[in-house]
């Protein structure tokens, strides 16, 4: 029998069953134990520490007794820490970003994803490298300056080199004045090998849906091809930082299998990979099962209520408070504006589910993966979160200035990243606006460069962001600190 090691190489081991199943009995005998919760969130809130902020966290048995709680006071006091948590770190920027679907071909059985080898209803694109430079110029017309690449799983349609030149091809573009300033990929388990490869290749952060942490859910889940390999996809983090990539993202499709299992699973893996390599997971997803082409949602007894997604979200923030926190177009626009105060710090806007999607609309020869429920513009988007008091953000300059893995956890922990956010937000904001946005939504963005350039700590950091965005006005671009 697999004994829990959250250092072990070995997927059954630092996602073991028997302790996610211990754990979830621990949460339920003890969610009423309100001396345990008030210790609980004691022990998460964030503490002054010199300039900066720290926070504790919450191992996963901890935060699973946070999450099993139904006492309605309770919830109300985890909304509020989660929010204090998230403005301690990433205070009120959002950072935006779009997915590009480069091919739909995929080998695997999946049973929830469109993408399945015997669904003959969806189009089959594979985007060539000129289309996918159309769609790059589409993205950097809407103002977006970080995609997240994706793929089905095809070694024929879909090999590792395909997915290279595409990166290649996504830097390469230059118009007007857009670019694409960071890719994050979120493609199928791989190599170490091919891992270092997309490393060389200059990607931000590998990201990797786990699905579902039970193993005998995740078998019968992907009954057929590679992905079949439960060991293999669990221990593809391992495999991408042994590879050289400092940032890597995790997410379970929350609706697979029991809630509370996947989030003991999911903070397990975040305990692994710190355990293991000293840094923790740089981004989160919650991706929700949601409907798609030969998919529906009431063949899955799990589905999640909004009620219990939000808690969710909640618990993670308050859990892994240092990692960005990544909610999808899945969600609706009311769902996504609760979150964003639950500790959700990255937004996708205007996105696009289908192959080729930005340069022509979604046909009946349906190619999306999952329906999308916030249609917005980005534009749209924008001057949402400006309307709420957020400060939507474009930057990409950890990842260009190498604070990147453990050097930017390390800046996080101190609560130093914001000294860089800040200005940072605040200079891309201003290129957007500049560039793309439409007359109201620069109007409420210059009120908020303007508001918030005076709290930009240390005075000679403010005059060069005060320098920066003159320098933008008159048509100078990508200033970063």
């Amino acid at each position: 029998m697999a004994i829990f090691d959250p250092k072990s190489l070995r997927a059954e081991e630092f996602i073991n069953d028997e302790e996610i199943r211990e754990t979830i009995a621990y949460a339920e005998a003890n969610k009423h134990n309100i001396e345990l919760i008030n210790s609980l969130l004691e022990k998460a809130a964030p503490k002054r520490s010199g300039n900066g902020v720290t926070c504790a966290g919450l191992t996963h048995r901890e935060a699973s007794v946070l999450l099993a709680c139904d006492i309605p006071e309770v919830t109300e006091r985890l909304y509020k820490l989660a929010n204090d948590i998230k403005l301690a770190f990433y205070g009120n920027r959002i950072v935006m970003f779009a997915p590009l679907y480069l091919s739909n071909y995929c080998v695997n059985g999946c049973v929830y994803c469109p993408y399945h080898l015997k669904n003959k209803h969806i189009a089959r694109i594979k985007l060539t490298q000129e289309q996918v430079r159309q769609e790059v110029i589409a993205l950097q017309d809407m103002g977006h300056k970080r995609l997240a690449i994706e793929a089905g799983e095809d070694p024929v349609h879909n090999p590792i080199e395909y997915i290279l030149e595409c990166i290649k091809t996504i830097y390469s573009v230059h118009h007007k004045n857009g670019d694409i300033r960071r890719v994050n990929v979120n493609i199928a388990a791989t190599t170490v090998e091919n891992y270092r490869k997309l490393k060389d290749a200059g990607i931000g952060t590998y990201i990797l849906f786990q699905e579902t942490y039970n193993k005998k859910s995740y078998l019968e889940l992907h009954p057929t091809g590679p992905k079949h390999d439960y060991d293999y996809h669990t221990e593809a983090m391992d495999r991408a930082m042994e590879g050289g990539i400092d940032d890597v993202g995790l997410g379970v499709l929350f609706g697979l299998e029991g809630y509370q299992y996947e989030f003991a699973g999911l903070l397990m893996h975040a305990e692994h990979l710190e355990a293991r390599f000293g840094v923790g997971p740089h981004t989160i997803s919650v991706p929700r099962l949601c409907p798609a082409d030969d998919i529906d949602t009431a063949d899955f007894k799990n589905c999640v209520p909004d009620e219990i997604f939000h808690k969710i979200v909640a618990v993670l923030r308050i859990a892994v408070p240092y990692t960005g926190m990544i909610v999808s177009t899945r969600e609706t626009p009311a769902s996504r504006e609760k979150v964003l105060e639950l500790g959700v710090s990255q937004l996708s806007g205007g996105s696009r589910t289908s192959v080729g999607g930005y340069v022509q609309e979604e046909t009946e020869e349906n190619s999306a993966q999952f329906d999308v429920s916030d249609r917005r513009s980005l534009d749209e988007v924008v001057g949402w979160l400006l309307d709420l008091g957020y400060l939507p953000s474009f930057c990409t300059a950890c990842y260009r200035e190498g604070r990147t893995g453990d050097r930017f956890m390390s800046l996080v922990k101190k609560g130093q990243i914001a000294n860089c956010c800040l200005p940072n937000a605040l200079l891309t904001l201003k290129e957007y606006l500049n560039d793309y946005a439409s007359p109201a939504t620069r109007a409420k963005g210059e009120a908020m460069i303007a508001r918030l350039l005076e709290t930009v700590p240390g005075g000679r950091v403010r005059e060069n962001a005060r320098r920066y965005l003159k320098a933008i006005e008159d048509g100078g671009r990508d200033f970063r600190f």
